[in-house]
């Protein structure tokens, strides 16, 4: 059975950039790209085109889309996918729709997603590691109007469903539902496979398809916020230290109750 699976990736500020060089335009309430370090694939969004691939290596006729949104540097996010073995690339990339919240990306992505029609699975990451909401996938299942299984650890398609081990607070639990499906993809499911020289090489080839909102039969006034930003800011981190003196163990034990309870902390 050939099957379609669409990975939706997103590409933010690379995680591990010093907090000396990380910056906020707090009028505009945009972050800083710090100079000389490059964005990269949101990590929980790569771990699901890892999920992707070892459908494909379990079933072997499986097509795998990875789809974006955003500005024209997202292409590297997409060609990184590409590299780790994705057949194909989409892009929505629209000025209109650059300050989009996760409402509207759900909505535009949707859309992409019936273009791209017929699909069996969609793959998301868990959360974007940089707002960390978690709530494009299962709103891309309601606006889809299929089911959704978040934060998994495993998944496998048997027999025209999806099979997947969901992570817990206190263990797992295994879920299935049919095709076609959303399916939110936690980091437990393991490190996704980092492309060799060959495979860029071959990806930097690939073509990527990019759409507009107009495209997509979208039109952009139509397409409202739900989620307004108020602040974005650097938290001030104020830090004191005080030194308990004594004599003995007892003594410095005894000053620091006495502190604690001053502070109304016990």
């Amino acid at each position: 059975m050939s099957l379609h699976i669409i990975c939706c990736v997103k590409q933010v500020p690379d995680p591990e950039t010093p907090a000396s060089q990380f910056k906020v335009d707090e009028a505009a309430k945009k972050v800083i790209p710090a100079p000389g370090i490059a964005p990269v694939p949101s990590q929980f969004d790569t771990i699901g085109v890892e999920a992707a691939l070892r459908v494909r290596d379990a079933l072997g006729d499986v097509k795998i889309t990875v789809l974006s949104m955003g500005p024209d540097s997202f292409r590297d996010a997409i060609k990184h996918c590409l590299a780790m073995g994705a057949d194909e690339g989409v892009l929505v990339n629209d000025p209109s729709l650059y300050e989009a919240d996760h409402w509207v990306t759900a909505q535009v992505l949707a859309a992409a997603i019936q273009k791209l029609a017929p699909y069996d699975l969609v793959i998301t990451g868990r959360q974007a590691v940089d707002w960390d909401m978690g709530v494009v996938g299962p709103t891309l299942a309601e606006l889809l109007g299929i089911p959704c299984i978040t934060i998994v650890k495993s998944v496998r398609v048997e027999d025209g469903r999806v099979v997947a081990d969901r992570v817990l607070l206190d263990g797992t639990e295994t879920v299935e539902a049919p095709l076609p499906a959303v399916v939110t993809v936690s980091n437990e499911l393991g490190e996704p496979r980092y492309p060799q020289l060959r495979q860029i090489m071959m990806a930097a080839r690939k073509q990527v398809t990019v759409w507009t909102a107009a495209d997509l039969g979208l039109d952009p006034a139509q397409l409202k916020n739900r989620v307004s930003l108020e602040a974005l800011y650097v938290p001030q981190v104020k830090v004191e230290t005080e030194i308990i003196d004594g004599e003995t163990a007892e003594e410095k034990v005894e000053k620091l109750l006495q502190r604690l309870v001053e502070a109304k902390l016990i």
